[in-house]
C-alpha cells in the first residue's frame, strides 16, 4: 500500500479472475447486497446458509487485511446482526468481540442478515480507514465495495467457495477484477474459490467510465469514478499505457497476469485522513485522489501505479505463509517486508531509467531522496526483519521506511548479484527464480527464505542478508556505489537549479503560496528580485495554485533548460497598500548547494566499473 501526502505547496468489461466457473464445488457462502435499498449509508447484507455440521460457529469480519498493514477492525462498521432458521425464528447470537459473532444452535442457521456502514462517514477519528482500503455508500452515485467491508467467514472456513450477487440501479456498471458468471440489466453473480480470492477483488459501482489497454496478451481496465463529475478513464489510459508498456518489458515482454483493473476514485471535497495513494491487490489496484488538474492527476496516477502493478510479482507470486493463509482475526506480520514493499518500490524507479523514461541522474536523485529519507526521518539501525515483524505495533512510527529503506536494500542486492554474476543476473532475474519455484498457490516459510535465496544465487549473498537485513548494520553506500563507478559521499556541494531559495509561505486568506523571507536569496534568487509579501500567481504563464504547485516548479524550475529565461508573476503590494500582477524575470541558472548524500558518476571510473553500471541499469531479464 502507498500512502501520498498533499504538500502544503464507457467501455463495459469485465477484467477477470480465476473462478468457480468450471469448479464442481458448491459455494458454502451465498451472499446478497442490495445497492437500491440503502438506508442512512448502510446497505444491507444477507447470507443463506448451506447446513452447518456444529453446534455453533464464530462469524468474522476481519481485524486487518493484506496490504493495509493496519488494524482496522472492520466488525465494528457492522449493526443489526440477526440470524434465522429456515422457518425464520431468531437463533441467538453472542457479540464476543468487536469483529465476531456467536451463533448457537448452528445447525438450524439458513440465513444471517446485517447493515453494513460506509467507513468514510465514520464520526470517530480512531475509525477512520485509508480510503483505498475502505468503504464509500452514496445512493444513486458510487458504491465503494471493498469486500472485507461486507463480506465475513466463520471461523476456520476461510477455504471454502462465495457466490456473490450484486442487486445494482439499471445504468451502473461494477468494475472489478472478477468475472461475472450471470449478469443483467440489474444484477452481477460472482464465483470464487476462498475468502483470501474475496478479499482480494474490490468493486466500483457506478455510472460507466472505463477504457481498456491491451498491454501485451493482458487485458487492462482503467475505471474512474469522478464527484465532480467527467469523463476521466481515456485520458488516464493514455498516461499510463507508457508505464503499463514499460513494466511489461522490463519483466522480460510478458506480464504474469492476462487481466487488471485499475479502479479510480476522484474526490470533490475534503477527506478525512488528509492522504491519498492506492491499496494493490493482485489482480487490482484502488486508488483515491482529490480533484486536480488532469495532467496532474495522470502523473499521480503513473507515478502510484509503477509501484501497484509491480505487486503482480510480490506478494501474487512470492510470499510466506503469513500471507498465503492470512489469519484476518489475528494477524501474523512476515519478516520480509523489504521483499514485499521495498524490491516493489526499488522496480517502480528502476524500471523507468532502465525503458529509458528517465535519465540516470534523476535515477540517482530518487535513489539520494531515499538515503536521506531512511537516515533523516527514520532509524536506520533498526534490523529491518525486525522492523516488519513490529509494524502493526512496536515499528509501527517505522513502517514508511519499508518504502525508503526497503527500495534501498533492493537496490544494494542488485548491485551485488550483478557483481557476483559478472553484470549477468539481478534481483528481476531472481524474482523470476522465486516466482517459478514457489507460486501464487505455494508459499515459502518465512524463516527459510533467506537461504533459499542463497541456494539460488551466490554464498555470499547469506552474509549481504545477515549483515544488513536481519542486523543493524548500515547498508554500505560509498562501497556499493563504488562498484559500479558512482562516488557517494555523507556530503558534498551539489549544481542544481531552483527558485533561488526564497522562504516560501502559504497566505491562506489570500490562497496564494507567498514569499515569507529573502535572507537566504541564492545570486540567482536576487537576480530575480524576490520580495518577503509576494504572492506567487504564476509561471511562465501558468496559473499556480496550492494544487499544482509541486508540478510546476519542476517542470519550469527544476528540470527547466539552464540559460532560459524563467518569469514568474507575483502579486506585490504597492505604496498604497493594493496587490498588483508584477513579471520578475531572470535567465535559470545552477547554483552549488552543500547536500546531504551526494551522489556522482566517477570521472575515473574504469571499464569494468561502467560496464557492471550499465549491466545493473540497463540489462534486460
Amino acid at each position: 500500500m502507498v500512502k501520498s501526502f498533499l504538500a502544503a505547496l464507457g467501455l463495459a468489461v469485465l477484467v477477470q479472475l480465476p473462478t468457480l466457473a468450471d469448479s464442481p464445488k458448491k459455494p458454502t457462502y451465498n451472499f446478497s447486497i442490495d445497492l437500491t435499498k440503502v438506508s442512512n449509508d448502510k446497505l444491507p447484507v444477507t447470507l443463506l446458509v448451506d447446513d452447518l455440521d456444529e453446534d455453533e460457529v464464530l462469524y468474522r469480519l476481519p481485524k486487518m487485511v493484506p496490504g493495509t498493514y493496519a488494524v482496522y477492525d472492520f466488525g465494528k462498521f457492522i449493526s443489526d446482526f440477526k440470524a434465522v432458521d429456515k422457518k425464520g425464528r431468531k437463533l441467538p447470537v453472542e457479540k464476543v468481540d468487536v469483529n465476531t459473532w456467536r451463533i448457537k444452535n448452528a445447525k438450524k442457521l439458513k440465513k444471517i442478515t446485517y447493515l453494513a456502514d460506509d467507513t468514510w462517514d465514520t464520526p470517530k477519528k480512531e475509525d477512520i480507514v485509508f480510503e483505498p482500503a475502505a468503504t464509500d455508500i452514496e445512493a444513486g452515485k458510487v458504491y465503494l465495495i471493498n469486500t472485507h467491508g461486507f463480506f465475513g467467514y466463520f471461523e476456520g472456513m476461510t477455504k471454502t467457495p462465495y457466490q456473490i450477487t450484486v442487486t445494482k440501479p439499471q445504468e451502473f456498471y461494477g468494475a472489478t477484477p472478477l468475472r461475472a458468471t450471470s449478469t443483467t440489466a440489474t444484477s452481477d453473480t460472482y464465483l470464487l474459490e476462498n475468502y483470501n480470492d474475496l478479499v482480494d477483488a474490490p468493486m466500483l459501482y457506478s455510472k460507466p467510465d472505463t477504457a481498456m489497454l491491451k498491454v501485451g496478451t493482458a487485458d487492462v481496465l482503467i475505471a474512474t469514478y469522478a464527484g465532480g463529475g467527467g469523463q476521466r478513464s481515456k485520458n488516464l489510459a493514455n498516461n499510463i499505457r507508457t508505464i503499463l508498456e514499460a513494466q511489461k518489458n522490463y519483466l522480460g515482454g510478458t506480464l504474469p497476469v492476462d487481466k487488471y483493473a485499475f479502479l479510480i476514485y476522484i474526490d470533490n471535497k475534503q477527506n478525512r485522513t488528509g492522504a491519498y495513494g492506492a491499496l494493490e491487490h493482485s489482480y487490482s489496484s484502488v486508488y483515491y485522489f482529490p480533484e486536480m488538474p488532469p495532467n496532474m492527476l495522470a502523473e499521480q496516477v503513473r507515478s502510484i501505479s509503477a509501484h501497484e502493478f509491480f505487486h503482480i510479482v510480490t506478494p501474487l507470486n512470492i510470499h510466506s505463509e503469513e500471507i498465503g493463509n492470512f489469519n484476518f482475526s489475528q494477524p501474523k506480520m512476515s519478516k520480509h517486508l523489504w521483499l514485499y514493499e521495498g524490491v516493489t518500490e526499488y522496480f517502480a524507479h528502476h524500471v523507468q531509467v532502465n525503458q529509458k523514461l528517465i535519465d540516470e541522474g534523476a535515477f540517482m536523485d530518487e535513489i539520494r531522496n531515499k538515503i536521506i529519507a531512511s537516515k533523516e526521518e527514520y532509524n536506520d539501525s533498526l534490523a529491518f526483519t525486525e522492523l516488519s515483524l513490529g509494524a502493526l505495533d512496536k515499528y509501527e512510527k517505522q513502517y514508511g521506511n519499508v518504502y525508503q529503506k526497503g527500495a534501498l536494500i533492493g537496490m544494494a542486492l542488485d548491485i551485488r548479484l550483478r557483481e557476483l554474476s559478472g553484470g549477468k543476473y539481478g534481483v528481476r532475474n531472481l524474482m523470476k527464480d522465486l516466482s517459478q519455484t514457489y507460486g501464487k498457490d505455494k508459499s515459502f516459510k518465512d524463516e527459510e527464505l533467506f537461504d533459499k535465496i542463497t541456494a539460488l544465487t551466490f554464498p555470499e549473498i547469506r552474509e549481504f542478508f545477515r549483515r544488513h537485513v536481519e542486523g543493524a548494520e548500515p547498508l554500505p553506500y560509498a562501497e556499493l556505489f563504488q562498484k559500479v563507478g558512482i562516488q557517494y559521499k555523507p556530503s558534498g556541494v551539489m549544481k542544481r537549479i531552483s527558485l533561488g531559495k526564497p522562504t516560501l509561505g502559504y497566505d491562506q486568506a489570500a490562497s496564494r503560496i507567498v514569499v515569507a523571507s529573502v535572507e537566504n536569496l541564492s545570486s540567482f534568487g536576487k537576480a530575480l528580485g524576490w520580495k518577503a509579501g509576494d504572492q506567487i500567481l504564476a509561471i511562465n504563464g501558468e496559473d499556480l495554485t496550492l494544487t499544482n504547485a509541486t508540478e510546476l516548479f519542476s517542470k519550469h524550475v527544476a528540470n527547466g533548460k539552464e540559460g532560459s529565461m524563467l518569469t514568474i508573476t507575483v502579486g506585490r503590494k504597492d505604496a498604497s497598500g493594493k496587490v498588483k500582477p508584477v513579471d520578475l524575470k531572470a535567465k535559470l541558472v545552477p547554483s552549488e548547494e552543500l547536500v546531504s548524500h551526494w551522489l556522482a558518476p566517477a570521472p575515473e571510473a574504469t571499464p569494468a566499473q561502467i560496464a557492471l553500471r550499465n549491466a545493473w541499469l540497463y540489462s534486460n531479464l
